[in-house]
């Protein structure tokens, strides 16, 4: 039988205290909630007599912490948070691993995706969709778009794919390349 290490334990106990249902997901809604609120001003600024202002911390804290304990109070928004943060980090991990084995290929020089604009937007895109996909799998909408795909027809498919091409086609015939002429030198 194989004895689990102490630090092991440590993370059992803390699993066993709420650490990771309670008081992480707790301070992450916070933290975003009252980051946002403090960047936007939505709630307001004060001002002194000088002219300058500020947040109003008071009440961009309050709406933080209820919305985040009203967040905590749900286990299934708990759960998918849980699964979205590990997922994402994951996906996280998986983009770094990729740009340290492209760069093994550039040897003493930088690598950066800046200079290759095409492969940044790819990626870009990859990950956008990759975390749509995360929280629609995490709400558990994801079986349901997949149910309407699995229950076409294939005509229905069909369909779809013709007018695929036909709106691929038309913006491709519609798509102006020429070159802009300058607002200012409109006929009268």
């Amino acid at each position: 039988m194989v004895e689990q290490s102490g630090f092991r334990n440590v993370i059992d106990f803390l699993v066993t205290v709420g650490v990771y249902d309670v008081i992480l997901p707790f301070l992450l809604v916070f933290t975003i909630i009252f980051a946002i609120l403090e960047k936007t001003k939505i709630l307001g600024v004060e001002k002194d007599k000088d002219g300058r202002q500020w947040t109003k911390k008071n009440l961009n804290a309050v709406f933080a912490f209820v919305s985040a304990f009203l967040v905590v109070a749900s286990v299934r928004l708990v759960g998918a948070i849980n699964e979205i943060m590990a997922n994402v980090v994951l996906l996280v991990l998986l983009g770094v691993c990729f740009l340290m084995l492209v760069g093994v290929f550039y040897g003493d020089k930088e690598f950066t995706l800046e200079n290759h604009k095409k492969w940044l937007a790819f990626f870009i895109i990859i990950m956008f969709t990759s975390i749509v996909a995360i929280f629609l799998n995490a709400l558990d909408w994801l079986q349901f778009i997949f149910a309407l795909f699995v229950n076409f027809d294939i005509e229905i498919v069909g369909a779809i794919l013709f007018f695929l091409i036909i709106i691929g086609f038309i913006v491709f015939i519609t798509w102006d390349t020429g070159p802009k002429k300058p607002s200012g030198d409109r006929p009268n």
